[in-house]
């Protein structure tokens, strides 16, 4: 199967998921909010394919994030019944089981655009940017952590805009750290994706250890710009 075919494939799986979760969400503002964001993302992956395809592999992972990412806009995320459908299944109740007192699969989707999101990230840093070694695996960990913290900063911008403050709009369930646990439970999730890749790569690849000394080592003893504003030179030419 070609690539081509594979990702109409996963789009249409998820055009198919998307109108599905679009009938008569719990609520239509917050629903129309979230998928701004997703939309935008489509509309870049899709516009980027023929100047740079991703792996079958990235490709999957994006489409399993989203289809969480519509579950949580369709019932909001502190109000998604994940709880109600494992008891259904099981007859335990799945917040008992684990000691869990608060909704918390807005927590799962953040470790979930850790752990899913962090190997598209690498693959991009990869071909495009050529990184090797070290930086192959603590770049992609480190924009999972830089955008976590812009999304939860815009994710207060918007609820201060359009909730006027209202805690409730965002989902904390009265949590003062909630914010600082959906970062650390991202970065943990691109923590363990880049230890899997990084356990595989060192398992399978001979290479590994060279391309990752050789990533460690200093190029350039001596500085290319000792002052530090060569910059500020060439701007005033």
């Amino acid at each position: 199967m070609s690539n081509r075919r594979y990702l109409l494939i996963l789009a249409a799986l998820f055009a198919f998921w998307w109108a599905l979760l679009a009938i008569a969400p719990w609520d239509r503002q917050a629903w129309l909010i979230q998928n701004v964001g997703v939309a935008s993302a489509v509309i870049a992956l899709a516009a980027s394919r023929r100047r740079m395809a991703f792996s079958r592999v990235s490709y999957t992972l994006i489409f399993v994030y989203f289809c969480l990412l519509e579950v949580g806009a369709h019932y909001t995320y502190p109000l998604t019944p994940y709880d109600q459908w494992f008891t259904s299944l099981t007859g335990q109740s799945f917040d008992e089981l684990v000691g869990w007192e608060r909704n918390n699969f807005d927590r799962v989707v953040h470790f979930a655009y850790g752990l899913l999101l962090a190997y598209p990230v690498r693959e991009l840093f990869l071909r495009v940017a050529d990184v090797r070694g070290f930086w192959g695996y603590f770049l992609p960990l480190d924009v999972v952590m830089s955008t976590s913290m812009l999304f939860e900063l815009i994710e207060w911008l918007v609820a201060t805009v359009f909730a006027g403050g209202d805690q409730t709009f965002n989902g904390t369930q009265g949590d003062v750290w909630d914010a600082h646990k959906d970062m650390a439970f991202a970065s943990l999730g691109a923590l363990i994706a880049m230890c899997v890749i990084a356990f595989v790569n060192g398992r399978y690849h001979r290479d590994f250890a060279r391309e990752w000394n050789e990533s460690l080592r200093v190029k350039l003893r001596e500085p290319v710009d000792p002052d530090g504003l060569a910059w500020l030179a060439r701007k005033r030419r």
